[in-house]
């Protein structure tokens, strides 16, 4: 039982107390004999708040940034009609800040017998899975003096998935992948190609490509075209420690990698490879494999909702046995992680060597564009001072990518926006070279 402002109100302007107790209350009320009355048969005739049967229905996935709709259907099966208000409750991150109070509360009426739903609107602000917590109703008699009040635990999940912000860049790498897959006349060779067709020699042609078995056979040269193999393997390898939860910009490094795995990954399951994911720090956090091309990108985003930088150092040597075990047969590995010189000197660089002597790796890291804009600070000593400490960064930063290249591996480093694409062409460009 709920004592209302109106009912407390006239409470105060009664003149003749009489004392009513209710378990539910704190202390004695004093009011007058009628109010006491009126007060009573109001709290008889509100819709008791425990029989209600609530279900719910709508959206169970939403992208980060986007909303998600979720239903509740309040069924009256008692013979008094409910007017109440609701509280849908959900964790903080489920909406942008400041639109809670809004989005969770409600204005319900449903007749005695009869249903009525009312939706809650999310706009979740952080990936993974969001779950109902529960739903208060405050049941009001006809003059609004009482309220019964009471709670039901009405199960629901939400995921919120990556945004995937970088598949606005996957037409023009499709298009490109499509010169590189001979439906565009292009010549290409390498260790990793296959034969494709035979045509005219042009000025400016690989004399390399020339068949000249065919060509003495008819009058003119003829040359051959290559397309790159189909059905590579690619393991996609995410580091999820420490590093990975440093933010740039608004968001942490891993939100900026998981972009970048999601972009090369439905690229390369269009271009016909196989992709795998294992997401790693001390332990597996994810690992998805053997999905076929129509599967591969939605059973990613799914493993990739829940993930979360763990606060603990990676371990590069779990990291690289895995990796193997993971990629028994020659595949490109791309390693998504950071190129901070002691991580990549202390744990990295000792395992490199089992990686790139059965594999092509890549490695791709996320730059932070602040520091490139620190880099530029003039016009007062803090600023100088700011722009020494950013060249350094960027000093250490390169001469940590050399190390790598050093020991044959491929390494992409963007500012989060970038780094997608950037992969991708690094992708294409080995697929050009015939280095998968």
């Amino acid at each position: 039982m709920a004592l209302t402002g109106r009912t407390a109100l006239l409470a105060a302007l009664g003149s003749l107390p009489v004392g009513i107790w209710d378990a539910g209350w704190t202390g004695l009320l004093a009011v007058n004999a009628p109010l006491a009355l009126a007060c009573a048969c109001d709290y008889a005739l509100a819709a008791p708040v425990r029989r209600l049967l609530l279900t719910r229905s709508g959206d169970t996935a939403v992208r980060l940034g986007e909303t998600a709709d979720v239903t509740l259907t309040i069924t009256n099966p008692t013979g008094r009609p409910l007017r109440a208000r609701l509280r849908d409750a959900w964790p903080p991150s489920s909406w942008q800040p400041g639109t809670d109070v809004e989005a969770s509360r409600h204005r319900v009426t449903v007749p005695a017998g009869e249903r009525r739903r009312v939706t809650t609107r999310l706009r979740p602000t952080r990936r993974g899975d969001r779950h109902a917590d529960r739903v208060t109703l405050r049941s009001y008699g006809p003059l609004g003096l009482f309220a019964r009040q009471g709670t039901h635990r009405v199960p629901w999940t939400v995921r919120v998935l990556p945004p995937f912000t970088s598949r606005k860049h996957l037409p023009s790498k499709l298009a490109r992948l499509r010169e590189l897959d001979g439906r565009t006349s292009v010549l290409t060779r390498g260790e990793g190609t296959e034969f494709d067709s035979l045509r005219e020699y042009v000025p400016g042609d690989d004399t390399r490509s020339i068949d000249w078995r065919t060509t003495a056979r008819q009058s003119t040269v003829a040359v051959r075209t290559w397309r790159p193999e189909r059905d590579r393997h690619i393991l996609l390898v995410l580091d999820t420690g420490r590093t990975s939860a440093g933010r740039v910009g608004n968001a942490p490094r891993l939100d900026a990698a998981l972009d970048a795995a999601l972009l090369l990954a439905a690229l390369a399951s269009r271009a016909g490879d196989r992709v795998d994911l294992l997401a790693y720090d001390r332990r597996v956090r994810a690992l998805v494999q053997g999905r076929t091309a129509r599967d591969v990108l939605p059973s990613l985003v799914d493993a990739m909702a829940g993930l979360e930088p763990a606060l603990v150092e990676t371990d590069a040597r779990g990291l690289t046995a895995t990796a193997l075990r993971t990629a028994p047969r020659r595949s490109l590995v791309v390693l998504l992680t950071t190129l901070d010189t002691a991580p990549v000197e202390e744990g990295l660089l000792p395992v490199l060597p089992q990686l790139t002597q059965r594999h092509t790796v890549v490695v791709a890291s996320v730059a932070d564009p602040h520091i490139a804009r620190m880099s530029t600070s003039r016009g007062s000593v803090d600023a100088v001072y700011e722009a020494a400490a950013a060249a350094q960064a960027q000093a250490e930063r390169h001469r940590t990518a050399q190390q790598l290249r050093r020991h044959g591996v491929t390494v992409v480093g963007a500012t989060p926006d970038e780094l997608p694409p950037a992969l991708a062409d690094a992708y294409l460009e080995l697929k050009a070279a015939g280095r998968l």
